[in-house]
Parts: C-alpha cells; sequence; structure tokens
C-alpha cells in the first residue's frame, strides 16, 4: 500500500518546477551538481534525516502515508560518481511494517522495482537539470566553442 503511495508521489513530483520544490525552497547551493539536485527534488516529499553533499548521501526519515501507519518507508541515496549514468547511485529502499499497535515491526531492505523506479526518476531529471544548465551556458556565452583542431584549422585558412 505505502509503495503505491510512494510511487504516485514520485510521479507528481516530475512536474514540479526545475529549481524550485513544492514548498517554494531554491536548492541553490547544489545547483552545479543535476544529479544531487534531482535526488533532492525527487525525494522531496519526504523528511531528510542527512543531507550531505560533501560526503555524498541523502538519508530520508521514516515515513508513511496517514491512511497506512503501520507501514512506513525510509530510503538513502549514496553517489558514486557526479556522472550521470546508470550506475552514478546506490539506492536503498527500507520498508517497515509494524503490527496494529505499532510495537511489533519488522524491517526489510530493498525493493528492487522501487529502487529501479527511483533511479530512473532521479536519472531522468538530472539529465534535464543538465541540459538546462547546458542551454544557459550557451546563452550566456553566444560564441562557438570549439575543440583546439577547428580552430587551428580555422587560423590557418585565415593565413593564406
Amino acid at each position: 500500500m505505502l509503495e503505491k503511495e510512494c510511487r504516485k508521489i514520485l510521479r507528481r513530483e516530475k512536474v514540479l518546477d526545475s529549481w524550485t520544490n513544492a514548498k517554494g525552497n531554491n536548492y541553490d547551493f547544489a545547483s552545479s551538481n543535476p544529479l544531487w539536485r534531482a535526488t533532492l527534488d525527487t525525494l522531496d516529499f519526504m523528511p531528510l534525516v542527512s543531507a550531505n553533499y560533501s560526503g555524498g548521501i541523502v538519508v530520508t526519515d521514516w515515513y508513511s502515508e496517514n491512511n497506512t501507519p503501520n507501514e512506513s518507508v525510509k530510503i538513502s541515496v549514496r553517489f558514486l560518481t557526479n556522472e550521470i549514468r546508470s550506475d552514478a547511485l546506490d539506492i536503498n529502499v527500507f520498508l517497515k511494517k509494524c503490527s496494529e499497535n505499532l510495537t511489533n515491526c519488522s524491517i526489510s531492505k530493498n525493493n528492487t522495482d522501487l529502487i529501479a523506479e527511483l533511479n530512473l526518476n532521479i536519472l531522468k531529471k538530472a539529465t534535464k537539470y543538465q541540459n538546462q544548465n547546458i542551454e544557459k551556458y550557451k546563452k550566456e556565452n553566444p560564441y562557438i566553442i570549439g575543440d583546439g583542431d577547428s580552430n587551428r584549422k580555422s587560423r590557418e585558412k585565415k593565413k593564406k
């Protein structure tokens, strides 16, 4: 049940503005890293326990919907690289199921479907953010930037 709610929320998150989350918070502190920004935006609906940019880890607190107080989920994302690629993130999902009186709880680790969906969502957002950064850079720097070889050929033509 909670897993379905998380999936719904993740799908809804895709419509949020790329620079600002639903609460209007701006993530300027790590805006140069699209993977970091995409992770925070994707997990925005969950309370965070730790978001350590220099350590490369984001850990959420236990999260449950009001209609499922017996189930909660916790997510940790570790950054293995800053490059946007399929093996860039190490995501763990913990699902806690408790008895009706919330005393007996069991925790299971890693739901592969949810991990794959989170990973894909983060990578898509990171790619979008990276493309936005490139477009912004092109607008601010309208001169053509080429490799050294093409510039050399152009200089050689001018000499002739």
